[in-house]
């Protein structure tokens, strides 16, 4: 598992900014990887700090990429959709928050780090008809300034960062939070194939 967590690391590390695109484009729809294009960024930020500008650019489409592929499948299925895999409790919630303001809860979203449910609340707000245009414009320039923060840090003390993240005892809690991360992921991509099954039985 050490082995497959750094070549997996690695891959996306010879990426660069694809990279960035790419893992954020994943994260948000289908995989659960909390703060993995964060550790990402911080890596490369840290290590070339001329690209800053780029990175920034990169994480933060990659994070409008995957909210605008949720947003197809959850704006299809509506309320309905996600009644099959949110509880009922969690869905009042989210419909409430939306509909009493429902671009600051979204804002909320895109800059609050993990465990905050950023996908739980994108998907509500498509399935609740939020504008289109409007969601992922404030998705990117809220990922942009949050990205730009995180980069920013990793600038100021990115060689101390990357000496941490060297111990041993991260190494191992990487491992395990890697470990945790593939099985939420499973979790997720079956939850979003119900969600797809409820969206082809409601177009017949």
């Amino acid at each position: 598992m050490h082995v497959l967590i750094r070549h997996l690391f690695a891959f996306f590390l010879h990426l660069s900014a694809f990279g960035l695109v790419t893992l954020g484009m994943l994260d948000s729809p289908f995989l659960f990887l909390p703060v993995g294009n964060d550790l990402l960024l911080v890596v490369l930020a840290a290590r070339h700090p001329g690209q800053f500008p780029v990175y920034v650019i990169a994480a933060s489409v990659g994070s409008a990429l995957g909210v605008l592929l949720l947003d197809l499948v959850c704006r299809k299925v509506g309320e309905e959709g996600l009644r099959k895999i949110m509880s009922k409790r969690r869905l009042s919630y989210l419909k409430k928050k939306m509909s009493e303001r429902a671009a600051v809860a979204l804002m909320i979203a895109a800059v609050a780090p993990p465990p905050f449910p950023f996908t739980a609340v994108i998907a509500a707000a498509s399935a609740f008809q939020y504008p289109r245009l409007r969601l992922l414009g404030l998705v990117l320039g809220v990922r942009a300034v949050r990205f730009s923060l995180i980069a920013l840090a990793a600038m100021q003390w990115g060689r101390r960062i990357l000496r941490i993240a060297n111990l041993p005892e991260v190494t191992w809690f990487m491992v395990g939070f890697t470990a945790l991360c593939l099985v939420g992921s499973a979790l997720s991509i079956i939850r979003w194939t119900r969600l797809s099954r409820a969206q082809a039985q409601a177009a017949y």
